[in-house]
């Protein structure tokens, strides 16, 4: 029995899975993986996690995310998304700032730290920076960067735009493949 539909998973590494469907199916070790039929047979999930001692609860990836997964695999070897080498938290941005500049986003993404070498490092961005939009898309939260960043061609650039101290600017960022050591 499906239970809910769009839940969303963190992975080990942080990153945020959406649309996740909750479901009661009973999952053992050894069934993450199987796949999750509807009453027809058809294939609607993949079954990949559960959580223990809470009565048979089992969570799926939708099998239109598997497709587009099996599709990276297919043509890549691997699953690409874009990495910018940073590492950000969610920051409440001054209000003062928030009129002053006429912004739109409360929240922006604090620059924590970079990896030296990265993407965001050599195009400029520095510890202390806020991140409030990519390719003039909003930004409040990592998880926005990672939704774009997982559409987004890698290798192609983005903008980024940044409120650094007092003064509004953009840098021009060019996304490699996450996990990829040049």
């Amino acid at each position: 029995m499906v239970s809910a539909l769009g839940r969303a998973l963190r992975s080990r590494s942080g990153r945020l899975i959406e649309n996740i469907i909750q479901h009661t199916a009973p999952l053992n070790p050894g069934n993450s993986g199987g796949p999750l039929v509807d009453s027809r047979g058809q294939v609607v999930g993949v079954n990949t996690a559960i959580i223990p001692l809470a009565q048979g609860i089992g969570f799926a990836i939708p099998s239109t995310t598997a497709r587009w997964v099996f599709s990276q695999i297919l043509t890549h070897g691997r699953v690409r998304r874009g990495f910018l080498g940073i590492t950000g938290q969610v920051r409440l941005l001054n209000r003062h700032s928030v009129h002053r500049l006429c912004l739109e986003n409360i929240y922006g993404v604090e620059v924590i730290s970079l990896e030296p070498g990265s993407p965001a490092a050599e195009a400029g961005i520095k510890a202390g920076d806020l991140i409030l939009a990519i390719n003039q898309s909003r930004v409040e939260c990592v998880d926005d960067l990672h939704h774009f960043l997982a559409e987004w061609p890698v290798g192609m650039k983005v903008t980024l735009t940044v409120l650094r101290k007092t003064v509004m600017q953009t840098f021009n960022v060019i996304p490699a493949e996450a996990g990829v050591v040049a």
